[in-house]
């Protein structure tokens, strides 16, 4: 799950420059108006937007304007306003990338799947979609909420019904899973379930194809060994103070997304070489669209407090990556993050998609670790699973160009020492302030330095 970007930002390319008229993307004309100047979509220059949009439940109204999808501009120069920017360009809002920005993306494109009807679950902010991937529901608001600072929530999360089950699972990080921050159940503690997405820096070449099992697997490992579990959830890296010191690679602005590919890339790889690829869903997807221009309106969504969150949110990226998948398939079918989960459930616990609170005894539903009906949305979501239509799974085609071309860019990047890399705390994000300070407050509850 990546950081803060749009479909059209990241994948309206292909329509409009791939001439793939099977994908609602972009297309000629797309404009935002603002005070009487018309802001076109175009190309991006750099794969680094340096100011992060903002993507609050209030500026997200904005830019959806009520569906006319005309606001993202007024929201951008609001936002720098805000901040002090004096004559800043509010153009980047409306940019996009293409295939040459993101060669991993066009490859997956080409080769598996895409949804162009992902929606964010929330018209809103990184925790609530967060946390309606993880646990089917928000904390009642559509916002970070400040009072969770850290983000430190109490959610009842989808792994409570792995774990009642018996189906295995494991949490993959680079710094704190964002899990210990959902679900209070597994704040601490439960170290067999989460480990590091790798042990050392992005590894290219010969140290992508890890074959030594360490006591402390890391995914890299894992997937090398065909020792996966059933389940497997991938944060990336937030921000430099993890203890690996991995650089930033959650395409949250102004990460660049060239690293953002370099992660999805070590992914894609190390399953593609596993002994796991023919047993394989892999799903790319997006929190929110991070306030970039879609000109896709929101659709009403189901939800158990059609109050606050009777909509779903903005369209984000999301790519459907399988042996099972057939080459170039475009799905229509709306899908948000409870759609994941819709389909864990299926896959390893169908019948926990029903409400059985009720008919179990008071002292089961009160005790510790009791999993908790997932609620309307996931019950309503649906499953990836109508997508992996192949009659046999087929081999990982062949991607040696994507590899050859991150160890290039890899190897140019090594000048750059960590020092280099460090972000100063006053120059964070929100999301990463908060990332930050809820492994400090856990740090300082007895969670471990070396543990993700």
């Amino acid at each position: 799950m990546q950081e803060n970007r749009s479909f059209d930002h990241m994948l309206g390319y292909l329509s409009l420059e791939g001439r793939r008229q099977d994908i609602d993307g972009l297309h000629d004309g797309l404009a935002n108006e603002h005070r009487a100047v018309s802001y076109p979509i175009h190309h991006l220059a750099s794969t680094v937007v340096a100011e992060d949009p903002s993507h609050t439940a209030a500026s997200v109204d904005l830019q959806i304007g009520g569906g006319s999808m005309d606001g993202f501009v007024a929201s951008y120069v609001a936002t720098m306003v805000g901040r002090n920017i004096d004559n800043g360009d509010p153009s980047p809002i409306m940019g996009y990338y293409n295939a040459e920005d993101l060669p991993v993306y066009d490859h997956l494109a080409s080769e598996f799947g895409i949804c162009d009807h992902w929606f964010s679950s929330v018209p809103g902010a990184t925790w609530p979609n967060r946390l309606y991937a993880l646990c089917g529901r928000a904390a009642g608001s559509r916002d970070d909420r400040p009072l969770n600072l850290p983000p430190l929530y109490n959610q009842p999360s989808f792994v409570r019904h792995l774990d009642e089950h018996g189906v295995s699972w494991r949490w993959y990080s680079s710094d704190v899973g964002t899990l210990r921050m959902a679900d209070e159940l597994y704040c601490l503690g439960h170290h067999g379930r989460f480990a590091y997405f790798s042990k050392t820096d992005l590894p290219w070449k010969a140290k992508l194809n890890v074959r030594v099992q360490s006591e402390d697997p890391s995914f890299l490992e894992d997937a090398a060994q065909g020792t996966l579990p059933s389940v497997s959830w991938i944060d990336p890296s937030f921000g430099n103070f993890n203890p690996l010191g991995l650089r930033q690679n959650d395409d949250h602005p102004p990460a660049d997304v060239e690293d953002g590919q370099d992660l999805v890339l070590a992914v894609y790889h190390a399953l593609a070489t596993s002994p796991l690829w023919e047993k394989t869903l892999l799903i790319v997807f997006y929190d929110e669209h991070g306030g970039f221009f879609d000109h896709v309106p929101p659709p009403e969504a189901s939800d158990d407090d059609s109050e606050n969150f009777g909509n779903y949110g903005v369209r984000v990226p999301a790519m459907i990556v399988s042996p099972w998948v057939p080459p170039r398939i475009v799905s229509k079918t709306v899908f948000d993050h409870t759609s994941i989960i819709k389909s864990i459930l299926l896959r390893f616990c169908a019948g926990d998609l029903e409400r059985r609170d009720r008919r179990e005894r008071l002292s089961t539903w009160l005790k510790s670790g009791h999993p908790r009906y997932m609620g309307t949305r996931v019950a309503n979501a649906n499953d990836v699973g109508e997508l992996l239509t192949n009659d046999a799974p087929r081999p990982a085609p062949d991607h040696d160009k994507l590899v050859e071309r991150a160890a290039h860019r890899a190897t140019a990047r090594d000048h750059a020492s960590a020092a280099d890399q460090q972000q100063p705390d006053e120059s964070l994000s929100d999301l990463q302030k908060r990332v930050l300070a809820a492994t400090k407050l856990l740090r300082s509850r007895g969670h471990p330095t070396n543990r993700p």
